[in-house]
C-alpha cells in the first residue's frame, strides 16, 4: 500500500521509527541509569585443617600434611571457583585481563587467608595474551598486600587487646541468657572435657572441638565413638553461640564499635571515595579473612544469621549509579561460589535468589555513624596508623620546627661573627693575578 501521508498528517512508517527511538532512549537510560561502579568483597578462606587438636585426639598435626590451620586442596578449588563466579559476574565490568590500576587485594597475614587470596585472583584472571609468561600454565604472579598479624586492626576478629571489649564481655557472661546457657549445658560441656581430656571446656572454648571434628568429617578422618550425630550436632549449636557471644548477646551495638564498626568504617570510606571520584580506575577491593571477621562485620550491619559463615563465603558490596553524578545504592550480597542476594540466604542457604537488600550510600552512613565513634575508627588498641590530611599536618609540622631551628642556627652564627673583635688584617699589595 502505498503511503498516503501528505503535509499535517503522520506516516505509520513515521510512528514506528518515533516508537523504536523512544524504546531505544529508554533502553540506553536503562542502562545507564544503574550501572556499577564500584565493589568491595569480603571472604573466608576455603577448607582447612583444624586449627589445633585435643588431648586425646587419634588424629594429631602429622595427620595433616602442611599441618594444622593450613589451607587444603578443597579450599583451594573453592576460591578459584569463587574466583570465576566473580568473573562471570563482573564481566563487563572489570577487564578482561588484570589491570593493576583496577583492583586491590588484601589479606591478614595468615597463610590460609594469603593462600586463598591467590587462588580466587587465579580463577578470577587467568593470564590471556601477553600475560603468559610461561605454556600450559594458566596462573600469573598478582599482589596480595598484608600487614604483619600484630599490627592488624582492619580484618582479624576480635581486635584485642581492648579494654572496653573486654568489660563489655565480662558484662555478657553475667547477662541471662549466657548463664542460663552455661546451665543448660554444664552436663555436656563437662562429658565433652573428660572425652577430649581437656581440663576445662566452657562455651567460650568449645568451638575448637566442633571445628577439630568438623574438619576430620569433612576428610574422612574417624571420628571417636562418642561424637555421634547428636553430639555434633549440640556441638555446633554452642559453636555458633560463642560467635554471638564475640560481638553480640547484649551491648551489640557498642560492641560493633570496638569491633566490626572498624571494617565497616573502611568500607564506608572506600565507597564514599569511589563515589565522589568519577576518575578513580580502582573498581574492586577485596579482602581475605576470617569467619570471625564476617561474623563481626555482618553483627555491625545487623544482618548476622546467627550461623557461621561457611568456607569461601563471600560478603559483596556493590556500588551502582543511579543517575549521572548520584551514587544512591548499596548492595549487601552473600555467596558461596553462587551469587545469593539479602535477605534469602539469613534465613537458609539455599539456591534461591531474594531481593536485594538496598540502601542509599547517605543512610548508610548515617546508620553506621551511631556505631563508630571517632576515636574508636582508629582502633581500640590505639592508633592504626595516620590518615594521609594527618601525615600531611604532621610533616609540614616537622619541616617547620626544621626550619625554625635553621633560622636559630644561623643567627647565631652571624651574631658570633658580628660580636668578634676586629684586628690587624693584612692587605696584599699583589693583584688579582698573582694572589
Amino acid at each position: 500500500m502505498a503511503d498516503r501521508s501528505g503535509p499535517g498528517s503522520v506516516s505509520w512508517r513515521g510512528i514506528a521509527v518515533l516508537l523504536l527511538g523512544q524504546v531505544l532512549a529508554a533502553a540506553v537510560y536503562t542502562s545507564e541509569a544503574r550501572q556499577l561502579r564500584f565493589v568491595t568483597l569480603v571472604y573466608r578462606h576455603g577448607d582447612r585443617s583444624p586449627v589445633r587438636s585435643y588431648p586425646k585426639d587419634p588424629h594429631q598435626e602429622s595427620a595433616w600434611p602442611q599441618g594444622f590451620g593450613q589451607l587444603t586442596q578443597i579450599g583451594m578449588k573453592q576460591h578459584w571457583d569463587l574466583g570465576q563466579t566473580l568473573r562471570d559476574r563482573y564481566k563487563g565490568f572489570l577487564n578482561e585481563t588484570y589491570d593493576r590500576h583496577e583492583i586491590y587485594v588484601r589479606s591478614t597475614d595468615v597463610d590460609r587467608t594469603l593462600m586463598s587470596a591467590e587462588a580466587n585472583l587465579a580463577g578470577l584472571y587467568p593470564p590471556e595474551g601477553i600475560q603468559v609468561f610461561l605454556p600450559n600454565l594458566t596462573w600469573q604472579p598478582i599482589p596480595v598486600h598484608t600487614v604483619p598479624d600484630s599490627e592488624e586492626r582492619l580484618l582479624k576478629f576480635p581486635i584485642l587487646p581492648c579494654p572496653k571489649y573486654m568489660e563489655l564481655q565480662e558484662k555478657t557472661r553475667h547477662s541471662p541468657e549466657y548463664v542460663n546457657k552455661t546451665k543448660d549445658n554444664m552436663d555436656f560441656l563437662q562429658m565433652v572435657a573428660n572425652k577430649t581430656g581437656l581440663s576445662d571446656c566452657s562455651l567460650e572454648s568449645v568451638w575448637t572441638i566442633s571445628d577439630i571434628l568438623f574438619c576430620e568429617a569433612k576428610h574422612n578422618l574417624s571420628l571417636p565413638s562418642w561424637a555421634t550425630p547428636e553430639v555434633l550436632a549440640r556441638l555446633t549449636e554452642l559453636k555458633d553461640f560463642s560467635f554471638r557471644f564475640l560481638f553480640g548477646i547484649i551491648e551489640q551495638e557498642k560492641k560493633a564499635r570496638l569491633q566490626g564498626g572498624v571494617l565497616v568504617a573502611q568500607i564506608l570510606k572506600n565507597i564514599t571515595a569511589a563515589a565522589h571520584n568519577a576518575n578513580s580506575s580502582l573498581k574492586l577491593i577485596a579482602y581475605s579473612s576470617h569467619d570471625t571477621t564476617l561474623g563481626a562485620l555482618q553483627m555491625a550491619l545487623d544482618v548476622y544469621n546467627g550461623k557461621q559463615s561457611p568456607y569461601a563465603s563471600c560478603h559483596m558490596f556493590e556500588l551502582y549509579e543511579e543517575n549521572p553524578g548520584k551514587i544512591s545504592q548499596l548492595f549487601c550480597i552473600e555467596s558461596n561460589t553462587k551469587i545469593f542476594e539479602f535477605p534469602a540466604t539469613l534465613s537458609a542457604r539455599t539456591n534461591v535468589t531474594g531481593k536485594p537488600r538496598r540502601t542509599s550510600l547517605q543512610s548508610l552512613a548515617e546508620n553506621r555513624r551511631k556505631k563508630m565513634c571517632p576515636e574508636e575508627l582508629q582502633g581500640p588498641a590505639g592508633p592504626r596508623g595516620t590518615t594521609m590530611e594527618q601525615e600531611i599536618v604532621i610533616g609540614l609540622i616537622a619541616c617547620g620546627c626544621i626550619l625554625f631551628l635553621l633560622i636559630i642556627l644561623l643567627l647565631t652564627i652571624l651574631f658570633r661573627q658580628k660580636s668578634q673583635t676586629i684586628g690587624y688584617q693584612h692587605v696584599s699589595d699583589m693583584g688579582e693575578e698573582h694572589s
